[in-house]
C-alpha cells in the first residue's frame, strides 16, 4: 500500500497559501512540520505548493503521493530517548517550473496567497546576468522569484494588498535582505518600471530568518523496516532531532499571521536575530562543516561516529571549545554550555546524519561558517587557528574526489568542481604543486569574497597542512594537530 490521500484516511485539503522554493529534506522537515502543527492546533488552515527550484528534484515523486509524507522525530527529550512519527499533510501540489512554467506563475494570481518560504542552501541566493525575464524558467532562484513578484504586481495592478510575507531559510546572513536586493537588481537588469520596484520594496516583507534543527533526510539503511512499522510504502519518509528553533526578524503583525507562539512552537519574532545566528551558525554548522572533510577522509561517515571517535572526537571538541568560541563575544558560559549541547545533539542515537549530506556546495558553507572564525581568530590574536586550517587543507583534498581510491560522489557548482578536477590532476607530487593548487583555491574570490592569500601565513600553512595529509594520510595528519 503506498501513502496517497487515498490511503491516508485522515487527509485533509487547505487552500494554498503558502509558496515553497525547495522540496528537500529540511524544508519538509522544520516549516512543513511547523505548518503542518499550525492547521491541526492554531486553525492556520494553510497549504503549501512546493516549488522545485533546480530542474532534478522531488516534485514528482511528491505528487505521486499527493503531498504526504512521514516524519520521524527521533532523539533525547526530558534526559529519555524519544521517537515519534506523523504524516505531514499541509503540501497540496508540487511544480516543476521547468516543465510547467505558465502554471508556476499562475502562483501569482491566487489572491489567497500570503507567504514565499525558501531553502535552496547557501548558493541559492545568487544573481545570474544571464537571466532573462522571458525565460521559462530563469536559471536562479532570485530571479524565478522576482518573475512571480512581477507576474503578481501586473496582475493585481500593484495593489499594495497583494505583497508577501517572504522568508528564506538559507543560511547566510541577513538572508532576507540579501534576496531583497538580487530581486531588485533583477528589477534594474530587466529594465522592469520603477512603480513595480517601489511595490516590492512597500508591499513586500523580506524577513532576515535563522533556522535550527538536525535533520538527516531519508533513513535509507532502515527504510524496510520503517516500511514495516508504517504498514505503507513511503519514498519520502524523514529524519529529523526534536529541537528545532526558527528566529526570524520581523514586525509583531507577521507574529499574528504566524502564531507559533500559540501552540508553543520555539519560533521567534525578534527585532534583532544576531546574537542567535552568530552562536548558531559559528558554532553548530561551524563544526559541521570542518568535521567533514577531516571526518570523512578519516574513513568516518556520520556525525555522530565522528564525535565518539576518540581522535575525531577530540579534535572536533578542540575545534570548537578552542577556536571558535573565543572568537565570539556572548558570556563563555553560556557559549560553552550551548556548544556541549550542540556535541549532545550530534551524539543523537536515533540519527545517522551522513557527512556526505552536509557536504553539499561544500566550499559555499566553509565560506559562511568557518572562514569568519579564521579571520575573527586571526585578527584576535595575531596567528592562525591551526585546526580550522586544517579543515581547510582537508577540504581541498576532499575535493580531489578519492577516499581510500573510491571515488567521491562530490556535489557543488559545476564550476567549483572543474577548478578542483584540473588543479589535481596537474598535481604531480611535489611541494611546489600543492603550494600551486593551494594559492589557487584561496585566491577564488568568487567564493570567498576575497583572496586568502593576503592572510599572512595561510597560503604556507594550508600547503603544509595539505603536504602532510597527501604524504602521511588523513589518520596520521590529524594526530598532527592535536594537543
Amino acid at each position: 500500500m503506498n501513502l496517497n490521500k487515498n490511503t491516508y484516511k485522515n487527509h485533509k485539503s487547505y487552500p494554498e497559501k503558502v509558496i515553497q522554493f525547495g522540496e528537500g529534506n529540511f524544508l519538509r522537515a522544520f516549516v512543513d512540520w511547523q505548518i503542518d502543527k499550525l492547521n491541526k492546533e492554531a486553525d492556520f488552515n494553510s497549504g503549501v505548493v512546493v516549488v522545485q527550484p533546480i530542474d532534478k528534484g522531488l516534485a514528482e515523486l511528491l505528487n505521486q503521493q499527493d503531498g504526504l509524507y512521514t516524519l520521524y522525530l527521533n532523539g533525547i527529550k526530558g534526559g529519555k530517548a524519544s521517537t515519534e512519527h506523523s504524516v505531514i499533510n499541509c503540501i497540496t501540489r508540487a511544480i516543476n517550473p521547468y516543465a510547467q512554467n505558465d502554471e508556476y506563475l499562475a502562483l501569482a494570481h491566487n489572491p489567497e496567497m500570503r507567504f514565499i518560504i525558501s531553502n535552496t542552501t547557501e548558493a541559492g541566493i545568487s544573481f545570474e546576468e544571464n537571466d532573462k525575464l522571458e525565460d521559462k524558467p530563469q536559471n536562479s532562484f532570485p530571479g524565478k522569484l522576482t518573475a512571480l513578484l512581477y507576474e503578481r504586481f501586473k496582475h493585481f495592478n500593484g495593489d499594495d494588498d497583494k505583497g508577501f510575507i517572504i522568508i528564506p531559510c538559507e543560511l547566510i546572513d541577513k538572508n532576507g535582505e540579501k534576496l531583497k536586493e538580487t530581486v531588485i537588481k533583477y528589477v534594474e537588469l530587466w529594465e522592469l518600471e520603477e512603480k513595480f520596484k517601489k511595490w516590492i520594496v512597500e508591499a513586500n516583507t523580506f524577513c532576515n530568518s535563522l533556522v535550527d534543527r538536525i535533520v538527516p533526510g531519508y533513513p535509507r539503511e532502515r527504510i524496510n523496516e520503517i516500511q514495516e512499522e508504517l504498514g505503507y510504502q513511503d519514498k519520502l519518509v524523514v529524519e529529523g532531532e526534536p529541537f528545532h528553533l526558527w528566529v526570524i526578524e520581523a514586525p509583531d503583525c507577521i507574529a499574528e499571521e504566524f502564531p507559533a507562539a500559540s501552540i508553543g512552537l520555539n519560533t521567534l519574532f525578534v527585532k534583532d536575530m544576531a546574537p542567535y545566528r552568530t552562536r548558531k551558525v559559528r558554532i553548530l554548522n561551524g563544526a559541521h562543516t570542518s568535521m567533514v572533510p577531516v571526518s570523512y577522509l578519516y574513513g568516518i561517515d556520520t556525525v555522530r561516529e565522528s564525535v565518539e571517535d576518540e581522535v575525531i572526537g577530540k579534535y572536533t571538541k578542540e575545534a570548537i571549545f578552542e577556536e571558535i568560541i573565543p572568537t565570539l563575544d556572548l558570556p563563555k558560559e553560556e557559549l560553552e554550555a550551548f556548544a556541549e549541547a550542540v556535541l549532545d545533539r550530534f551524539r543523537n542515537p536515533f540519527i545517522k546524519h551522513e557527512l556526505m549530506s552536509i557536504s553539499l556546495n561544500s566550499m559555499s558553507k566553509f565560506e559562511t561558517r568557518v572562514l569568519p572564525s579564521i579571520i575573527e581568530y586571526n585578527k584576535r590574536f595575531d596567528k592562525l587557528p591551526n585546526k580550522l586550517i586544517f579543515s581547510l587543507a582537508s577540504l581541498i583534498s576532499f575535493y580531489r574526489g578519492k577516499r581510500n581510491g573510491e571515488q567521491i560522489a562530490l556535489a557543488d557548482d559545476g564550476e567549483i568542481l572543474s577548478m578542483f578536477q584540473n588543479l589535481w590532476s596537474d598535481y604531480d607530487g611535489t611541494n611546489e604543486s600543492l603550494k600551486t593548487i593551494a594559492s589557487k583555491v584561496l585566491g577564488y574570490e568568487k567564493v570567498w569574497k576575497m583572496d586568502l592569500n593576503q592572510i599572512g601565513g595561510m597560503t604556507d600553512a594550508v600547503t603544509e597542512h595539505l603536504g602532510k595529509i597527501q604524504e602521511l594520510g588523513m589518520k596520521e595528519a590529524v594526530l598532527g594537530v592535536l594537543k
